[in-house]
């Protein structure tokens, strides 16, 4: 008897707090669905345990906590900004159901960033999408501009989780449920698996986001899957917003302040290059807060003239002839070279906002003739067959070596016209042409085996 007394004894704490840290866990479960203004009871329900069931296997754990990991920086600043506009934090599970936190996700319906914004949405909410900056892949601007969402879609819905669905689904189609419900709102009504008011992807959207929710919550399994410290850790560090002069390399910051260029590559997935936009006057980028007093102390601004393409201005030549040459547009050429006019002086030098990198992408895009390299192929034989030098195709397509590859794209240069051929030109027609060569429009028609007036800029016909 002493001995079970003993026993007793010492088990006593352990079921006490057992059963303390249970009740613990539970009532921050109610908090949890709280926060999104589901009923307590729906922890009871089926097929959310069976769905928090499939996410508790290790591999689960380690796709969840790998996420977490890989966000540490601007979860803090995330949860911040939902908090601000009154969007609850636990919201910030939607973006975890939507991206894994990446800010590089891109999906086929070309959806991207870590709120997963559409392009039109995106602009909607005040971001900004050029080829230059998509700020749906901004970790700080997404975010405000999600909140705004969000506030938006409570303030129609008056529930935030319809507030959820309709983001996943849209707002019609939460609507068109809720009609089809006889006017019924609640989850349990909505995520009925036998009426299927709701897309199957709605009705487990919901569910994904409450389960990562629980996940996070639950102690016992945070432990004994060794990932605990991870939460705590994504508390203590977050990113700052500096401001940096149109131009600015990304890396060259990186490396003047000691940090990985991966890492802020990562946080500045909203820039497209690895240069701040031409046409701002100034760019937020992000940086880990605890770089903030060594950029404050040690940035200097760069000289451009080292980093990008220096033109000297010939005869001749205006601000659209050298836009298209670099395939930049002119008004941002004026802007990055802070001109008052259009007027440009002969051997006036001026900074090109692009890289050599940038204009090797456009360069097939915008050559009137480009030829892909066959089995057999060599520059001898394909300069032969466009009349030209081979040292004319490598210099235009700067190549050191005579060496090509199957599959390699390559710039030509045109060939040369036939004597009766004609290259329609811009303010063109079928008339004008006629009369400069002195035979009737139907004669040219006839050549050409057109049965229209329409030509087109850059075609050729046969004028005789």
């Amino acid at each position: 008897m002493r001995y079970n007394l003993t026993f007793i004894f010492l088990l006593l704490p352990h079921l006490l707090f057992g059963g303390l840290e249970f009740e613990s866990n539970h009532n921050r479960q109610i908090i949890l669905l709280q926060a999104f203004d589901v009923d307590p009871n729906y922890i009871h329900d089926e097929y959310l345990n069976t769905m928090l069931e499939s996410k508790q296997s290790p591999e689960s754990y380690k796709h969840y906590y790998n996420a977490m990991q890989s966000a540490r920086l601007y979860i803090p600043t995330i949860k911040m900004i939902l908090d601000k506009a009154d969007v609850p934090p636990e919201f910030i599970y939607l973006a975890m159901a939507e991206s894994s936190f990446t800010t590089k996700a891109f999906s086929k319906k070309k959806a991207a960033g870590i709120w997963q914004f559409m392009p039109a949405t995106g602009r909607q909410y005040g971001l900004h999408i050029d080829d230059y900056l998509d700020e749906r892949r901004d970790p700080v601007k997404s975010t405000e501009a999600a909140a705004r969402y969000l506030n938006a879609l409570h303030n129609r819905f008056g529930k935030w989780y319809l507030a959820a669905m309709a983001y996943n689904c849209g707002e019609g189609c939460v609507m068109r449920a809720i009609d089809k419900a006889d006017g019924h709102d609640d989850i349990f009504t909505l995520l009925d698996e036998e009426k299927r008011y709701l897309p199957l992807e709605t009705r487990n959207y919901i569910r994904k986001i409450l389960s990562f929710g629980l996940m996070g919550i639950d102690e016992s399994d945070m432990s004994s899957s060794g990932y605990s410290y991870l939460m705590n850790r994504a508390s203590h560090k977050s990113i700052a917003t500096i401001s940096l002069p149109k131009g600015e390399k990304i890396t060259r910051v990186a490396e003047m302040l000691g940090i990985d260029k991966k890492e802020m590559k990562k946080l500045n997935r909203h820039l497209t290059y690895d240069f701040v936009p031409p046409f701002s006057s100034k760019c937020d980028v992000y940086i880990p807060y605890d770089k903030l007093n060594n950029f404050k102390q040690n940035y200097k601004p760069c000289d451009l003239k080292k980093i990008y393409l220096v033109h000297i201005v010939r005869p001749g030549e205006n601000l659209s002839k050298i836009g298209a040459k670099y395939h930049v547009p002119y008004r941002i050429i004026k802007e990055f070279n802070h001109l008052k006019s259009n007027y440009l002086r002969v051997r006036q030098k001026l900074i090109i906002p692009t890289t050599p990198a940038l204009l090797n992408k456009y360069k097939f895009k915008y050559a009137r003739n480009s030829y892909v390299v066959r089995p057999g192929d060599t520059l001898r034989g394909i300069a032969k067959r466009y009349k030209t030098s081979v040292k004319k195709i490598k210099q235009l397509n700067d190549k050191k070596s005579d060496i090509i590859h199957v599959s390699e794209k390559l710039i030509v240069p045109p060939l040369p016209l036939r004597k009766n051929r004609y290259v329609v030109k811009s303010g063109d027609n079928l008339s004008s042409i006629a009369r400069r060569y002195k035979v009737s429009v139907r004669t040219l028609k006839s050549r050409n085996h057109k049965h229209s007036d329409v030509i087109r800029v850059g075609e050729k016909l046969r004028v005789y």
